[in-house]
């Protein structure tokens, strides 16, 4: 039988109220406390800081503080990518972003979703599917991108947008939902 943790991480329903989940999730805002409590901290500071928590951070990977996210570990930031303030990540499964890739203020990249049915809520159940954000992708800021978005090396996602479809690799993406404007 799957603990609570490996149905999270398979994409499965699951119990976020579970202790050892519940503990992963304290061990994340303790982190946080840290990471954007700390002003004064140098880019290496803050690098390794990240490179200690995060699934992976890449050599010269910047996020501004204010950050926010569900767990940490999930995350995977690659080399030279940069996030400006005020990101919030949703990682209760693999959140993947290349190298280079810029992300604008404000952005929010959901990979925890929850059933559509109010039955299967009301049980206390939610889920996750993976996003995916290539190499060399610029996100303006406050865009949105909900669970299970794939978005293509070299693409742009105009600010504001709300990216509901997988956008393809060289493309630009805008609107509410986004919708490609440009190439791929």
């Amino acid at each position: 039988m799957m603990t609570e943790k490996e149905k999270m991480l398979a994409g499965k329903p699951f119990r976020a109220a579970d202790p050892e989940l519940q503990a992963d999730f304290a061990a994340n805002e303790s982190w946080l406390a840290r990471y954007n409590g700390s002003p004064g901290a140098t880019a290496a500071e803050r690098h390794a800081l990240l490179a200690a928590h995060l699934g992976g951070a890449g050599e010269g990977a910047v996020i501004r503080p204010p950050f926010h996210c569900d767990l940490g570990y999930n995350i995977e930031i690659g080399r030279d990518a940069f996030l400006n303030f005020n990101c919030v990540i949703l990682d209760i499964v693999s959140v993947r972003i290349g190298d280079r890739t810029q992300i604008g203020p404000a952005v929010q990249i959901y990979a925890a979703d929850h059933p559509r049915d109010a039955e299967t809520r009301r049980a206390g159940l939610e889920f996750g599917r993976p996003v995916r954000i290539g190499s060399d992708v610029w996100i303006g800021g406050g865009a949105v991108i909900v669970p299970g978005i794939t978005i293509g090396d070299g693409a742009v996602i105009g600010a504001g947008s709300v990216v509901t479809r997988d956008v393809p690799a060289g493309a630009t993406a805008a609107g509410n939902p986004a919708r490609v404007v440009r190439g791929g």
